[in-house]
This record gives C-alpha cells, sequence and structure tokens, in this order.
C-alpha cells in the first residue's frame, strides 16, 4: 500500500513553509516606486508618474492612445496573385511536414496569400493520415518566414559571399567547376523520403549518394540486416500492443515516428468504464525522458548497462538467468519478462540505442514473443531514417584522401552535428567543388563555396514516401519569398537534363496515377494497402552480439547521455523563436540546454534542494571533464534519475549565421558523442562532474504562480485502486453538493451562479472542453498551435526569468513518487491548463472596467480595449492562466519606442525579430493582436466558432458537431483534447462525458466556480494499492470546509 506524494518542486518536499511563504507573493518582484516610504502614495515624490507607469494603459493613457497614429506597417505584395483570391477568405492546402526524415501529413491554411496556420490532415479510411501534428511541425511555418533564410545564389570570392546575380549563372560557374574539379561527385544528404527526387539522384551519372542523419539509426538498420529482414526499418503497430518495454526508446518524443507512434499509444491507454483495461508499458532508461514520464513502470540504469538489460531481458524471455546485480532492476526485468511471455503476439520491445549488437538483441526478444507480424510488420517497411555511419566515414576517408571532387550537400549539416568536427572541416578543405543546397547559412554552408538555397517546403511540390505502400505530398501554399530554387532543379540541370523540378515532378506522377493525379493531390495523401508480413527472421547473429556485449568494458564514475528534446530536436529548428521559447516537456525549461542530473549526484556535489534552489532562476554550474576535453554546464535536478548519469540535449549551440535567435543559446554537444568502431553512439564514459560554485539564469516556467495551497488540482490513481473503488470522483462531487450547498434549493449549479440557469438553456450552445490525462503525454504540440493561432508573442528569456511568459495554454507537470522519498518517481503527471471559461468566473466579478465579461455560449471573454491593466482578474483567477502584457512585444502600441524600456530593462532581439516586416507575415488577421498593458488568455478559438457559425448560417444549416474546433484540438497526436457543444447530447464532448463518469473531474472544484473544463484522471496501469484513493488519509484542507472524504489524490500541488 503507498503513501504518495503530488509534487512540482522540491521546495515543496524539502522546505514546505518556506515554500508558502514565498509562493504569498503573486508576482515575485518589487516595483521601484520613487519615493515610496511610509508616507504613503499620495506624499511620494512622484506617485502619479510611477502609478501609471507600472499600471499599464491607465485610462489616462488610454485616452493618449486615442489621439495618437497607428505607424503604418509595411505590406509585402503578392509576387504573383492568385485569380480566385477573396480577401479574408482562407484557402486550405494539403501539403506534408519534413525534416530531418519526420514525416507528417498536413492541411496549410492560407490566408490572403500568406501561410499561417498548419492543421492535421485527417483523411476518412486512411490508416496513415489520422490526424495530429507535433511541436515542431506547428513551427515550421514561422520558418517560412524567418528572416535569416538565405535569400538568394552565392559564391564565395575569398572569404565572403557574394551574389551570383542568375541561376544561369550559377550554373555555368559550377558546371565548369565540376568538369576542371574531376574526381567523384557526391551528394551528401540527410534521409531522403522523396521517390520522385531519389529517382533523379539514380538518373545522375556517376553520382554517389550518402545519406547522413544528425542523429543515427544506422545501428538498427545493419541489425535488421543480420537478423535477416535486409538494411531497413519496419512499421510498428503500438496500438496492437497490450504490453510494451522500451530500452531508452523516446517514441512519444523524439524516437522515429512519435506523431504515429504517440497515436498508436494513446489508443491502447483509452479506458473504458465498463470493463477498465489498458496496455501495459514498461520504461529501461537512464534519464527522465517523456516517454518514461508517461511510462507504467519505470526502472533506471547505467547508459552502458543498456546492453546488458537487453541480454538479461532475452534471458529472462527464454526462461534463463541473468547476471544482473541490481536489485530493484533485476526485478523490473523479470516482471516485463513474464508480461511479455504472458502475451504472446500482442506485446512489442523497442530499444534507442544506436548500437548494432544491442538492436540484434532486440531483434531476439521480439521474435521469442511473437512480435513480427503482429505488432511488428515487415509489409510495410518505413523509410524515416536511411543513414549508414560506415557509408559516411568512407564518404571522409574519401575526402580526406582527396578522391573527391565535388561534394553536394542537402540537409545535412556534419560540421555542426557530426561527432568529430574538425577532422570534417579538414576533409571539407581538400574537396575542390562543395555546393550547399541549405535555407540557411549553416555551420556547414559558411565552409561551402556555392549556395544555392532551397526552397521552404510551403512554397514548394514534392512528395514523401514515409512507409512503403504511402505518399504523401507536398504542393506549395505561397510564391517562393526568396530567389531560391529547388535543389533537385540543380541536380536535372548539372546531370544534362534541362527539365524545372516542378515539371518533372507532375509529369512523374502523372504518369503513376493517371487520370488520379489532381484528386490525390487535393487529399494529400496515396495508400496503397500492403499485406502485413513477419518477414524473415534470423537468429544467426545473436550469440555473437551477445558475446561482444558480455565484452563491453564496465562504466565507471559517471556517465552522460545525449538525448533530443521535442522542442529542438536535432537543431534543424534551432532558429524558431516558437520553440526556443517552449517548455521542456519534464524541466518546464526555456531557451537553453543544461545537464540534468540525479538528487543523488546533486547530494554528492554539495547542491542543497531548498526553495532557494526552486525560487531564484540562478542554477549551480558544474564543469564535466568527458575525455580531454572540459565544458561548464548550468545544472537541473530531476527526480527519477539514474544516479550516476549526466543528460544533456543536443541540438543547442549553434553559429550566429542561423540567427539572433538559435545563436548563443545552449551548447553543442555533438561533440561528445563517441564511435564504437561500428557506429555513432551517444554516449560517454568516465565523466567527472565538479561543482564550480558559478550561476547561471535558467528561464522556467512552473514556478510562476501559486494554487494558494488549494488542492483538487490534479487526479491520478493505479489501474488496481480504479478497479476497486470506481465512483472515488462521482461520490466526492455529489458529496460537494450535499455538504456545501444544502440550501441550493435542488439546484446546485443555477443558485450559485451569477448567470442565468443553464438547464433553462439547452437549445442554445455552450461550448465545452474534455481533456484526457492519460492521452495527454506532454508533446506540447497543442502549445504552439495555440501561439500560432492566437498570435500570442515570444518575449523571450529576459522576460521568462522575470515570470512574464505569454503561453495560454501551458502543460503542468506533477512528479508522483513516495511521500518520504521523493527520489523514489512512480510517474509523471501532464495536465493541459488554460482558461476554464468558468460560469462562475471569478475574474468577471473583481474587474473595475468589464474588460472581462461572460457570453451566452459559456465563453469568458476579454475586451482588450476596455482593460486598464489593472491585474485583478489574473489576482483572482485560482487557475493561473490570465497573461498581462508587461512590454510592447508586438510592436501594437501607438507610443513610440515603447520597447526600449531602459528602467526595468530592454527585451531581448528576438522580440526584434518577431516584429520583423516578414516575420509578421505570420499573423493571423482574425485576432487582435494585443498592445501593452492588457491581460490576454484562452478564448477557446472564439474566432473559429464564429467562423463556424456562419458558414452554418450561409449554407442554411443548424451548426454541427465537428464544425467548430479549437487549435488545440487539431494538433493534439493523441485526441485527448475533444471539444464541442456540450448541450447538443450528440456531440463528442457530451458522450464523452457521459461514458467517462468515474473519472471526470473539475479541477478546484470545491471552489464552486463551474468550469466549462473537465478532466479525466490520469490511471497506471500497476498492481499498487494507492492509499489516498478513495479518501484514506485524505487531505481535509480542501479550501472550504472539512471534505472528509475528499480523494487526497490532490495531496499537494502548490506552484506552476
Amino acid at each position: 500500500m503507498s503513501q504518495n506524494k503530488y509534487w512540482q518542486g522540491f521546495g515543496e518536499v524539502n522546505d514546505p513553509e518556506n515554500f508558502k511563504s514565498r509562493s504569498q507573493d503573486e508576482f515575485q518582484e518589487e516595483l521601484p516606486f520613487e519615493g515610496f516610504d511610509d508616507k504613503g502614495l499620495i506624499d511620494a515624490k512622484a506617485p502619479r508618474r510611477d502609478f501609471l507607469k507600472y499600471l499599464g494603459f491607465s485610462t489616462a493613457a488610454a485616452a493618449l492612445a486615442a489621439s495618437c497614429k497607428v505607424p503604418v506597417r509595411k505590406a509585402i505584395p503578392y509576387a504573383n496573385k492568385p485569380e480566385n483570391l477573396i480577401p479574408g477568405e482562407a484557402k486550405y492546402y494539403a501539403t506534408t511536414y519534413v525534416q530531418d526524415g519526420d514525416v507528417v501529413p498536413v492541411i496549410a491554411k492560407v490566408r490572403d496569400g500568406r501561410p499561417i496556420k498548419l492543421e492535421e490532415n485527417v483523411l476518412p479510411g486512411s490508416n496513415y493520415a489520422m490526424g495530429g501534428t507535433s511541436a515542431r511541425a506547428q513551427a515550421s511555418v514561422l520558418d517560412l518566414y524567418d528572416m535569416y533564410r538565405s535569400k538568394y545564389p552565392m559564391h564565395r570570392v575569398k572569404e565572403k559571399f557574394e551574389e551570383v546575380p542568375s541561376f544561369e549563372t550559377m550554373d555555368k560557374m559550377v558546371g565548369d567547376a565540376m568538369k576542371a574539379a574531376g574526381g567523384s561527385t557526391v551528394l551528401l544528404t540527410s534521409t531522403i523520403v522523396s521517390p520522385s527526387t531519389k529517382d533523379i539522384i539514380a538518373k545522375f551519372p556517376n553520382l554517389k549518394h550518402v545519406q547522413y542523419d544528425a542523429v543515427s539509426y544506422s545501428g538498427m538498420l545493419q541489425a535488421n540486416e543480420a537478423s535477416g529482414f535486409g538494411k531497413k526499418l519496419p512499421s510498428y503497430k503500438f496500438d496492437a500492443a497490450k504490453v510494451i518495454v522500451s530500452l531508452g526508446a523516446d517514441f512519444l518524443g523524439t524516437w522515429l515516428s512519435p506523431v504515429e507512434f504517440a497515436k498508436a499509444y494513446a489508443k491502447g491507454r483509452k479506458i473504458d468504464e465498463k470493463a477498465p483495461a489498458m496496455s501495459k508499458h514498461y520504461q529501461f532508461e537512464s534519464h527522465l525522458s517523456m516517454t518514461g514520464s508517461n511510462a507504467d513502470e519505470r526502472v533506471t540504469h547505467r547508459p552502458s548497462k543498456t546492453g546488458a538489460v537487453a541480454v538479461a531481458l532475452l534471458a529472462a524471455v527464454n526462461g534463463g538467468t541473468d547476471s544482473i546485480a541490481d536489485a530493484k532492476l533485476k526485478a523490473g526485468i523479470e516482471k516485463a519478462a513474464d508480461d511479455l511471455k504472458a502475451h504472446n503476439g500482442e506485446a512489442l520491445v523497442v530499444s534507442g540505442s544506436n548500437d548494432k549488437n544491442v538492436q540484434i538483441i532486440v531483434n531476439a526478444i521480439n521474435a521469442a514473443i511473437g512480435a513480427y507480424g503482429k505488432t511488428i510488420d515487415w509489409g510495410s517497411p518505413v523509410n524515416y531514417r536511411q543513414g549508414i555511419d560506415s557509408e559516411f566515414a568512407q564518404l571522409l576517408a574519401d575526402m580526406e584522401a582527396g578522391r573527391i571532387g565535388t561534394l553536394m550537400i542537402y540537409g545535412a549539416n556534419p560540421v555542426y552535428t557530426y561527432h568529430d568536427t574538425e577532422k570534417f572541416k579538414a576533409a571539407l578543405k581538400k574537396v575542390k567543388v562543395t555546393v550547399s543546397f541549405s535555407e540557411k547559412m549553416d555551420e556547414t554552408t559558411s565552409l561551402c563555396e556555392y549556395v544555392i538555397p532551397n526552397h521552404h517546403y510551403l512554397e514548394s511540390w514534392g512528395d514523401a514516401e514515409p512507409k512503403a505502400g504511402v505518399v504523401s505530398f507536398i504542393q506549395p501554399t505561397i510564391y517562393p519569398l526568396f530567389k531560391t530554387r529547388y535543389y533537385q532543379t540543380s541536380l536535372l540541370k548539372w546531370s544534362g537534363n534541362n527539365t524545372e523540378y516542378e515539371d518533372y515532378f507532375k509529369k512523374y506522377w502523372s504518369d503513376k496515377l493517371g487520370a488520379d493525379y489532381n484528386t490525390i493531390l487535393q487529399a494529400g495523401v496515396k495508400e496503397t494497402p500492403a499485406t502485413v508480413s513477419a518477414g524473415s527472421y534470423s537468429g544467426g547473429a545473436v550469440a555473437a552480439a551477445s558475446s561482444v556485449i558480455e565484452g563491453y568494458k564496465k562504466g565507471t564514475g559517471s556517465e552522460l547521455v545525449l538525448y533530443q528534446k521535442v522542442s529542438i530536436g536535432t537543431g534543424s529548428q534551432a532558429g524558431n523563436p516558437w520553440l526556443q521559447e517552449l517548455p521542456d516537456p519534464v524541466t518546464k525549461a526555456t531557451w537553453d540546454n543544461y545537464a540534468l542530473i540525479s538528487m543523488a549526484k546533486a547530494k554528492e556535489l554539495g547542491i542543497k534542494l531548498d526553495n532557494d534552489y526552486e525560487y531564484y532562476p540562478e542554477k549551480p554550474m558544474i564543469e564535466l571533464t568527458i575525455g580531454k576535453n572540459k565544458v561548464e554546464m548550468p545544472v537541473l535536478v530531476l527526480p527519477g534519475m539514474n544516479a550516476d548519469t549526466i543528460a544533456v540535449a543536443v541540438g543547442y549551440g549553434r553559429s550566429e549565421s542561423m540567427g539572433i535567435t538559435a545563436a548563443g543559446v545552449g551548447k553543442n554537444f555533438y561533440s561528445y558523442a563517441t564511435h564504437n568502431g561500428e557506429t555513432v553512439d551517444y554516449v560517454a564514459t568516465g565523466v567527472t562532474a565538479t561543482n564550480i560554485h558559478k550561476k547561471y539564469k535558467i528561464a522556467q516556467t512552473q514556478k510562476h504562480n501559486s494554487y494558494e495551497n488549494r488542492k483538487e488540482v490534479v487526479r491520478e490513481t493505479t489501474l488496481a485502486s480504479f478497479k476497486k473503488e470506481p465512483n472515488v470522483i462521482p461520490d466526492y462531487s455529489k458529496h460537494l453538493e450535499q455538504s456545501f450547498y444544502d440550501n441550493a434549493g435542488g439546484n446546485y449549479r443555477a443558485n450559485a451562479t451569477l448567470y442565468p440557469d443553464a438547464d433553462t438553456r439547452k437549445h442554445e450552445i455552450r461550448w465545452g472542453m474534455s481533456i484526457d490525462m492519460n492521452s495527454c503525454n506532454g508533446c506540447n504540440a497543442c502549445v504552439v498551435a495555440c501561439h500560432a493561432e492566437n498570435n500570442i508573442p515570444v518575449v523571450g528569456k529576459r522576460e521568462v526569468l522575470r515570470y512574464h511568459d505569454m503561453h495560454w495554454l501551458r502543460i503542468d507537470r506533477y512528479f508522483v513518487s513516495d511521500e518520504k522519498d521523493p527520489d523514489n518517481l512512480k510517474a509523471v503527471v501532464f495536465q493541459p491548463m488554460l482558461c476554464q471559461h468558468c460560469d462562475n468566473a471569478p475574474c468577471e466579478n473583481v474587474c473595475p472596467v468589464a474588460a472581462t465579461n461572460h457570453s451566452s455560449e459559456g465563453l469568458n471573454q476579454m475586451t482588450y480595449n476596455r482593460c486598464i491593466g489593472t491585474r485583478y482578474c489574473a489576482n483572482n483567477c485560482p487557475f493561473k492562466v490570465r497573461r498581462f502584457n508587461w512590454a510592447d512585444y508586438t510592436g501594437a502600441d501607438s507610443f513610440p519606442n515603447n520597447r526600449d524600456n531602459k528602467l526595468v530593462g530592454r527585451l531581448d532581439e528576438v522580440v526584434e525579430q518577431m516584429n520583423d516586416d516578414l516575420t509578421r507575415m505570420v499573423l493571423n488577421p482574425d485576432v487582435t493582436v494585443r498592445s501593452r498593458g492588457v491581460i490576454e488568455k484562452c478564448s477557446f478559438c472564439v474566432q473559429r466558432l464564429q467562423a463556424a457559425k456562419l458558414d452554418a448560417k450561409k449554407h442554411d444549416r443548424m451548426l454541427q458537431d465537428g464544425d467548430a474546433k479549437t487549435a488545440c484540438q487539431t494538433a493534439c497526436p493523441t485526441n485527448a483534447i475533444v471539444f464541442g457543444n456540450a448541450y447538443d447530447k450528440t456531440s463528442a464532448v457530451s458522450k464523452v462525458r457521459e461514458e467517462n463518469k468515474q473519472r471526470s473531474f473539475h479541477v478546484l472544484e470545491q471552489l464552486h466556480v463551474l468550469p466549462n473544463i473537465s478532466y479525466m484522471a490520469k490511471i497506471r496501469n500497476t498492481e499498487e494499492e494507492d492509499k489516498h484513493w478513495g479518501g484514506h488519509g485524505g487531505n481535509k484542507e480542501a479550501g472550504h470546509g472539512n471534505t472528509e472524504h475528499m480523494p487526497a489524490v490532490t495531496k499537494p500541488e502548490e506552484t506552476h
């Protein structure tokens, strides 16, 4: 029987009294009024000036603004205006986000010729285009308007790039240089998933094509070849698996195809309350990943022990014994093995290791549990990653030997991502002709001789074949903004074919599709059903792989593991402000990478985890000695980390040519990867860490507000406890009705709100949302979608450090651990938190100018031009979801130089980048751009609701369920968010609430603010009996009265 603690920061568990006192500071900063002493405001030296200065837009300032002229902004005209364009009417185009092998089919929303938002592409009956996006896919529309994109073809003259006047001139220059260079011609790319491009490459005379991935999957490809499947990757069916074991694979975050996997995984996590059951997820890993955070049972180990864990799991599945000494790890392996054996044909094992031998063992485990042909399909191999480390190593050797005459590079950036950067730089100098097709002046491009920038994918025609039998098409949504060209056109022309790629592409697919070409292009995805195949497994390499793994040296000291964040990934989109300001799901940190260490390591280094550690942004710094290299890094301490593991994210430390957003942010850790003789390994052993007693500011977002010691924020329990006591949540709601409102006259809701009785208005619309915390994995796609849809400003690191972040939607992270041992991490809960649109909203009652009000459809509305910035509403909001514009982040003010505030500190340069004329093209014209001094918050995408109603009216029909969808809902890959008219009993949101009464709850329900958002409690699939579930030992301080039967699951969320 457990005694769980739910917490967000170490201050809560290590110094609760001091934590409570500090959380009383609502805005956690002093306002430096001049002359404020014991005389008070009226007698201050300059009270009026200072008061208005900090109030924001006062009434006086508002009057002044009304008399000022708003500066005229330049409009970028159409390069080629479409004939059928209707101003103000959105157009939608099916296209595909492709980056580093990631493939996500999307719908691009185009307003007045400008792509401004990406939506999910859902095709009825499709097995691939089933909706959902990722944070990086959502943010890619901002990359289109990046002011640091290369704008024209260039040629290096001495140490400086000069513009080449025309592509014809460039073609002649490169052609002549290639002839004079002699030697081999090589095309170095990231993984190519385009069939038409591969056809062009295949027809290029004597061209050698080498694919190189920033984060390699070469070990998997080679292991599959050694196991008899060929050098390819299979399709994984997480929805068909009742038991999932992951050996360090972050398949919900960054591994292979996370959008596809997350959608399939979520299907097994949905709970039917009539017969509660769900898939079981085991995670063996070294640091706390996003996928590990979602696991039912999680066991940690040294990174160097991954191979030993795989061998032990294989032995346990086959009924043998293992040599694992760690008792907890051994027990976890045995339990996972028993579950795998018990679910033969319904189980799946995956590994994130790039070690060929480890992957061979994993293949053997999957063979032993009957996964092939069931949860692993070799009939539809995937093309997400195709790079082979040994092929790149051979290319490097050829470059060093002077055998390469011409090197053309697209999508690869080895100067930045290769572990031996200096070696590649030296080899590159020995190549006579170097050509880059990169969209930006990245680290490798800056060393090339010729630069011919490629179009952004939203300006392009193209195709992608993510897996056999599936083709997703790319079509342009805007005329190219700059003087760029398809890299495929360059390949065609330089191979003697004078065809433009656009024409080549159309002929290629017209010949294949015939009359269906336009229809399929409009849908965006073509699927050809494939037969599920088990492949032809061969276990001949298992014995040798086991022997090699057993011969690995035992890890000593600390070990460094490199990982990817869901926001920055490999670093290709590091110049994207939306992604840099996106909080990491686990650490809640923005704008940096850092060293993640365990609580045990923190204690060893003398780092005290008290309120000072949590309260102040200054974090301790350590010096890492990795081989002969030393590097200083700030640290963040996490529970549930392996004691000897230090984890650092890649993708940071970019050059200045990538733009002010990425330059100088974090440090590049790719160079600390190692090579095991066959593949690149993202683990370094023998690392030492030293506390250097310095500080570095890390901008985190989960400490900014307080629930003021109120409970009932998050609900979580185990499947065993839920089955035993399924009515805990509805019983608590009934208890609140009976105990708190005995005098409500039989109508608990109507008699405790200012608004008309909802039961008398069933013929109207009542917008409501349901969020399933069993499906939410913390991926943050919804957060970026909200940014894009609602013109939410980027404020920069300086402002985030001052708790001025502007996210309308945040994802709160809660640790679940043993009450007496916070490092005994049992689970992590992710809870999307946005305006609850309360019917009895406390924010509405305190606004002195009625800027916040309630609509007849249940929306809590903001009238921006009424708001004078008192912030009373933010102070009175129990959910802390209202955001205040402390500065002129958007350039919407009428006052000049309003972003040059020397008193409170200047804003980061990224704010100026977001206000560049080009970057502002991403703004949604349907949403007001807010000015300084006003409050803003989630509106349920009211502009979409109005558009849906208008469309229904134009077609003379009633509004139907699904007509109106919020941006967060359409971005979510797991269908965690359901939205609609709660008065419509046939709507999806009504059905979800009706079918999940035992898990549905309202946050802080005892306050009776009557939210229109309901949540479904998170359930962990474990046999543990949860002592807090069902009121055993419950906390009686719910905020009002004696709540003896309150489920104490709510035990202790304090800060955000």
